[in-house]
Protein backbone atom coordinates (compact mmCIF):
# COMPACT_ATOMS: atom_id res chain seq x y z
CA UNK A 1 0.00 0.00 0.00
CA UNK A 2 1.44 3.33 -1.10
CA UNK A 3 1.92 5.91 1.65
CA UNK A 4 0.11 9.20 1.06
CA UNK A 5 2.13 12.41 1.07
CA UNK A 6 0.72 15.32 3.09
CA UNK A 7 2.58 18.50 2.06
CA UNK A 8 1.19 20.57 4.94
CA UNK A 9 2.41 18.04 7.50
CA UNK A 10 5.87 18.01 5.94
CA UNK A 11 6.16 21.80 5.77
CA UNK A 12 5.19 22.05 9.42
CA UNK A 13 7.78 19.37 10.33
CA UNK A 14 10.46 21.41 8.52
CA UNK A 15 9.35 24.50 10.48
CA UNK A 16 9.77 22.61 13.76
CA UNK A 17 13.21 21.43 12.65
CA UNK A 18 14.28 25.02 11.88
CA UNK A 19 12.95 26.16 15.25
CA UNK A 20 15.10 23.47 16.89
CA UNK A 21 18.18 25.01 15.27
CA UNK A 22 17.18 28.33 16.84
CA UNK A 23 16.95 26.58 20.20
CA UNK A 24 20.46 25.15 19.74
CA UNK A 25 21.75 28.66 19.07
CA UNK A 26 20.03 29.93 22.23
CA UNK A 27 21.52 27.11 24.30
CA UNK A 28 25.00 27.74 22.94
CA UNK A 29 24.65 31.44 23.79
CA UNK A 30 23.86 30.54 27.41
CA UNK A 31 27.02 28.48 27.76
CA UNK A 32 29.27 30.82 25.79
CA UNK A 33 28.18 33.85 27.83
CA UNK A 34 28.61 32.00 31.17
CA UNK A 35 24.90 32.56 31.84
CA UNK A 36 23.96 29.02 32.92
CA UNK A 37 23.26 30.06 36.53
CA UNK A 38 22.11 33.60 35.82
CA UNK A 39 18.64 32.38 36.85
CA UNK A 40 18.70 30.40 40.13
CA UNK A 41 15.22 28.82 39.95
CA UNK A 42 13.20 26.66 37.58
CA UNK A 43 10.74 26.54 35.81
CA UNK A 44 10.17 30.20 36.66
CA UNK A 45 12.90 32.83 36.49
CA UNK A 46 13.21 34.69 39.77
CA UNK A 47 9.69 33.54 40.60
CA UNK A 48 8.09 34.82 37.40
CA UNK A 49 7.79 34.04 33.71
CA UNK A 50 8.53 37.66 32.81
CA UNK A 51 11.81 38.57 34.56
CA UNK A 52 13.85 41.65 33.67
CA UNK A 53 15.67 40.76 30.45
CA UNK A 54 19.24 41.97 30.91
CA UNK A 55 22.67 40.38 31.27
CA UNK A 56 22.75 36.65 31.72
CA UNK A 57 19.03 36.57 32.51
CA UNK A 58 18.31 37.52 28.90
CA UNK A 59 20.21 34.52 27.53
CA UNK A 60 18.92 32.00 30.07
CA UNK A 61 15.28 33.06 30.02
CA UNK A 62 15.24 33.41 26.22
CA UNK A 63 16.53 29.85 26.02
CA UNK A 64 13.66 28.70 28.21
CA UNK A 65 11.05 30.57 26.18
CA UNK A 66 12.33 29.14 22.89
CA UNK A 67 12.42 25.65 24.43
CA UNK A 68 8.85 26.06 25.69
CA UNK A 69 7.73 27.14 22.22
CA UNK A 70 9.42 24.06 20.74
CA UNK A 71 7.45 21.88 23.14
CA UNK A 72 4.19 23.44 21.96
CA UNK A 73 5.20 23.17 18.29
CA UNK A 74 6.12 19.51 18.73
CA UNK A 75 2.84 18.69 20.50
CA UNK A 76 0.96 20.24 17.58
CA UNK A 77 3.11 18.27 15.16
CA UNK A 78 2.31 15.03 16.97
CA UNK A 79 -1.42 15.82 16.88
CA UNK A 80 -1.24 16.61 13.15
CA UNK A 81 0.65 13.40 12.43
CA UNK A 82 -1.87 11.35 14.41
CA UNK A 83 -4.67 13.07 12.46
CA UNK A 84 -3.33 12.70 8.93
CA UNK A 85 -0.65 9.98 8.84
CA UNK A 86 -1.58 6.37 8.14
CA UNK A 87 1.79 5.02 9.30
CA UNK A 88 1.29 3.81 12.85
CA UNK A 89 5.02 3.67 13.61
CA UNK A 90 5.36 7.35 12.65
CA UNK A 91 2.50 8.30 14.96
CA UNK A 92 4.22 6.65 17.90
CA UNK A 93 7.57 8.12 16.89
CA UNK A 94 6.05 11.62 16.99
CA UNK A 95 4.59 10.89 20.42
CA UNK A 96 7.97 9.65 21.64
CA UNK A 97 9.55 12.89 20.38
CA UNK A 98 7.13 14.87 22.55
CA UNK A 99 8.10 12.73 25.53
CA UNK A 100 11.75 13.34 24.74
CA UNK A 101 11.31 17.12 24.76
CA UNK A 102 9.54 16.90 28.13
CA UNK A 103 12.41 14.80 29.50
CA UNK A 104 14.93 17.29 28.09
CA UNK A 105 13.11 20.17 29.81
CA UNK A 106 13.17 18.34 33.15
CA UNK A 107 16.86 17.56 32.67
CA UNK A 108 17.50 21.23 31.95
CA UNK A 109 15.73 22.13 35.16
CA UNK A 110 17.93 19.73 37.09
CA UNK A 111 21.00 21.43 35.61
CA UNK A 112 19.89 24.62 37.37
CA UNK A 113 18.65 23.01 40.58
CA UNK A 114 21.80 20.89 41.00
CA UNK A 115 24.05 23.90 40.21
CA UNK A 116 25.68 22.32 37.13
CA UNK A 117 26.90 19.29 39.09
CA UNK A 118 26.96 15.53 38.29
CA UNK A 119 27.73 15.98 34.60
CA UNK A 120 24.14 17.16 34.12
CA UNK A 121 25.06 19.98 31.67
CA UNK A 122 26.90 17.47 29.48
CA UNK A 123 23.96 15.06 29.56
CA UNK A 124 21.61 17.92 28.77
CA UNK A 125 23.72 18.93 25.77
CA UNK A 126 24.01 15.37 24.46
CA UNK A 127 20.31 14.59 24.85
CA UNK A 128 19.60 17.77 22.91
CA UNK A 129 21.48 16.22 19.97
CA UNK A 130 19.35 13.08 20.19
CA UNK A 131 16.18 15.17 20.11
CA UNK A 132 17.57 17.16 17.19
CA UNK A 133 18.06 13.92 15.28
CA UNK A 134 14.54 12.76 16.15
CA UNK A 135 13.00 16.02 14.93
CA UNK A 136 15.06 15.76 11.74
CA UNK A 137 13.65 12.27 11.33
CA UNK A 138 10.09 13.60 11.50
CA UNK A 139 10.87 16.07 8.72
CA UNK A 140 12.42 13.34 6.55
CA UNK A 141 9.71 10.72 7.18
CA UNK A 142 6.94 13.15 6.20
CA UNK A 143 8.69 14.28 2.99
CA UNK A 144 7.48 13.42 -0.49
CA UNK A 145 10.85 11.86 -1.22
CA UNK A 146 10.42 9.33 1.58
CA UNK A 147 6.84 8.38 0.69
CA UNK A 148 7.46 7.88 -3.04
CA UNK A 149 8.56 4.55 -4.47
CA UNK A 150 12.34 4.27 -4.83
CA UNK A 151 14.43 1.78 -6.78
CA UNK A 152 16.20 -0.53 -4.38
CA UNK A 153 19.99 -0.33 -4.45
CA UNK A 154 22.06 -3.51 -4.24
CA UNK A 155 24.71 -3.51 -1.52
CA UNK A 156 27.46 -5.91 -2.58
CA UNK A 157 30.09 -4.95 -0.01
CA UNK A 158 31.38 -7.07 2.84
CA UNK A 159 30.12 -5.16 5.87
CA UNK A 160 26.64 -3.82 5.20
CA UNK A 161 26.37 -0.13 4.42
CA UNK A 162 23.83 0.17 7.23
CA UNK A 163 26.42 -0.92 9.79
CA UNK A 164 29.01 1.46 8.31
CA UNK A 165 26.81 4.56 8.45
CA UNK A 166 25.58 3.70 11.95
CA UNK A 167 29.17 3.45 13.17
CA UNK A 168 29.81 6.82 11.55
CA UNK A 169 26.85 8.34 13.42
CA UNK A 170 27.91 6.78 16.73
CA UNK A 171 31.48 8.09 16.43
CA UNK A 172 30.09 11.54 15.60
CA UNK A 173 27.84 11.43 18.66
CA UNK A 174 30.78 10.45 20.88
CA UNK A 175 32.58 13.53 19.58
CA UNK A 176 29.54 15.61 20.56
CA UNK A 177 29.90 14.19 24.07
CA UNK A 178 33.61 15.02 24.20
CA UNK A 179 32.92 18.55 22.98
CA UNK A 180 30.23 19.06 25.60
CA UNK A 181 32.57 17.73 28.28
CA UNK A 182 35.23 20.29 27.35
CA UNK A 183 32.76 23.15 26.91
CA UNK A 184 31.29 22.54 30.37
CA UNK A 185 34.76 22.15 31.90
CA UNK A 186 34.36 18.49 32.87
CA UNK A 187 37.31 17.27 30.77
CA UNK A 188 40.40 18.68 29.03
CA UNK A 189 40.59 19.65 25.38
CA UNK A 190 42.78 16.81 24.11
CA UNK A 191 40.06 14.07 23.99
CA UNK A 192 37.95 16.43 21.89
CA UNK A 193 40.87 17.04 19.50
CA UNK A 194 41.55 13.31 19.19
CA UNK A 195 37.84 12.77 18.61
CA UNK A 196 37.82 15.35 15.83
CA UNK A 197 40.45 13.42 13.88
CA UNK A 198 38.62 10.16 14.57
CA UNK A 199 35.41 11.63 13.13
CA UNK A 200 37.36 12.94 10.13
CA UNK A 201 38.82 9.50 9.43
CA UNK A 202 35.54 7.63 9.88
CA UNK A 203 33.62 10.10 7.72
CA UNK A 204 36.21 9.91 4.95
CA UNK A 205 36.00 6.12 5.09
CA UNK A 206 32.19 6.17 5.09
CA UNK A 207 32.10 8.54 2.12
CA UNK A 208 34.56 6.32 0.26
CA UNK A 209 32.33 3.28 0.84
CA UNK A 210 29.30 5.19 -0.41
CA UNK A 211 31.18 6.21 -3.53
CA UNK A 212 32.55 2.76 -4.21
CA UNK A 213 29.21 0.99 -3.81
CA UNK A 214 26.61 3.55 -4.89
CA UNK A 215 28.34 6.02 -7.16
CA UNK A 216 25.31 6.12 -9.49
CA UNK A 217 22.87 7.07 -6.70
CA UNK A 218 22.07 10.78 -6.71
CA UNK A 219 20.91 10.74 -3.08
CA UNK A 220 23.90 8.88 -1.68
CA UNK A 221 26.26 11.01 -3.74
CA UNK A 222 24.69 14.00 -2.02
CA UNK A 223 25.10 12.22 1.33
CA UNK A 224 28.80 11.55 0.97
CA UNK A 225 29.42 15.08 -0.34
CA UNK A 226 27.57 16.43 2.67
CA UNK A 227 29.73 14.39 5.05
CA UNK A 228 32.96 15.67 3.46
CA UNK A 229 31.94 19.32 3.47
CA UNK A 230 30.44 19.33 6.97
CA UNK A 231 33.32 17.66 8.79
CA UNK A 232 35.94 19.77 7.00
CA UNK A 233 34.15 23.00 7.83
CA UNK A 234 33.61 21.92 11.43
CA UNK A 235 37.31 21.21 12.01
CA UNK A 236 38.17 24.69 10.73
CA UNK A 237 35.50 26.20 12.99
CA UNK A 238 36.83 24.20 15.94
CA UNK A 239 40.33 25.58 15.41
CA UNK A 240 38.97 29.12 15.20
CA UNK A 241 36.83 28.66 18.33
CA UNK A 242 39.77 27.31 20.34
CA UNK A 243 42.00 30.15 19.12
CA UNK A 244 39.39 32.66 20.29
CA UNK A 245 39.39 31.08 23.75
CA UNK A 246 43.17 31.28 23.99
CA UNK A 247 43.44 34.93 22.95
CA UNK A 248 40.58 36.05 25.23
CA UNK A 249 41.23 33.86 28.26
CA UNK A 250 42.34 36.81 30.40
CA UNK A 251 39.27 38.90 29.59
CA UNK A 252 37.01 39.66 32.59
CA UNK A 253 33.99 38.48 30.63
CA UNK A 254 33.35 36.56 27.38
CA UNK A 255 34.21 38.72 24.38
CA UNK A 256 32.07 38.78 21.20
CA UNK A 257 34.70 37.06 19.03
CA UNK A 258 34.85 34.09 21.39
CA UNK A 259 31.08 33.95 21.83
CA UNK A 260 30.34 34.07 18.11
CA UNK A 261 32.94 31.49 17.08
CA UNK A 262 32.01 29.13 19.92
CA UNK A 263 28.29 29.35 19.17
CA UNK A 264 28.85 28.74 15.45
CA UNK A 265 31.15 25.80 16.18
CA UNK A 266 28.68 24.29 18.67
CA UNK A 267 25.63 24.60 16.45
CA UNK A 268 27.52 23.42 13.37
CA UNK A 269 28.59 20.38 15.38
CA UNK A 270 24.91 19.55 15.85
CA UNK A 271 24.44 19.89 12.09
CA UNK A 272 27.36 17.53 11.48
CA UNK A 273 25.67 14.93 13.70
CA UNK A 274 22.36 15.58 11.93
CA UNK A 275 24.12 15.01 8.60
CA UNK A 276 25.37 11.63 9.78
CA UNK A 277 21.83 10.71 10.84
CA UNK A 278 20.48 11.86 7.48
CA UNK A 279 22.92 9.55 5.70
CA UNK A 280 21.70 6.68 7.90
CA UNK A 281 18.11 7.44 6.88
CA UNK A 282 19.05 7.66 3.20
CA UNK A 283 20.71 4.26 3.33
CA UNK A 284 17.81 2.61 5.15
CA UNK A 285 15.35 4.07 2.65
CA UNK A 286 17.28 3.15 -0.49
CA UNK A 287 19.19 -0.03 0.38
CA UNK A 288 17.20 -3.06 1.56
CA UNK A 289 18.57 -4.67 4.67
CA UNK A 290 20.18 -8.01 4.01
CA UNK A 291 17.75 -10.83 4.53
CA UNK A 292 14.69 -8.74 3.63
CA UNK A 293 12.67 -9.09 0.46
CA UNK A 294 10.64 -6.33 -1.18
CA UNK A 295 7.30 -7.90 -2.16
CA UNK A 296 5.15 -4.85 -2.92
CA UNK A 297 6.93 -3.76 -6.09
CA UNK A 298 10.17 -4.65 -7.86
CA UNK A 299 11.16 -0.97 -7.73
CA UNK A 300 10.09 -0.31 -4.17
CA UNK A 301 12.49 -0.41 -1.27
CA UNK A 302 11.87 -2.86 1.54
CA UNK A 303 11.86 0.07 3.93
CA UNK A 304 8.52 1.90 4.18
Amino acid sequence: MKTAYHPGVHRYAVLVFCWTILLLVAGALVTSNDAALAVPDWPTSYGTFTPPMYGGIFYEHSHRLIAGALGILLIVEAVVIWRYEERRWLRWFALAAVGGVVAQAILGGQVVIQLLHYWLPVLHACFAQIMFAAILGLAVFTSKWWTEDRPALDDRGGLSIHAIVIVNAVVTFLQVFLGAGFRHQDMPIWPHIVGAFAVLGVMIGTAAMLRRRFNSSRELTFGRTLLHSMVGTQILLGGAAYWSRLVTQDAPQPLPVMVILTVVHTVFGALVFASSILVVLLCYRLVPRRGTVAVASPTQSAIE
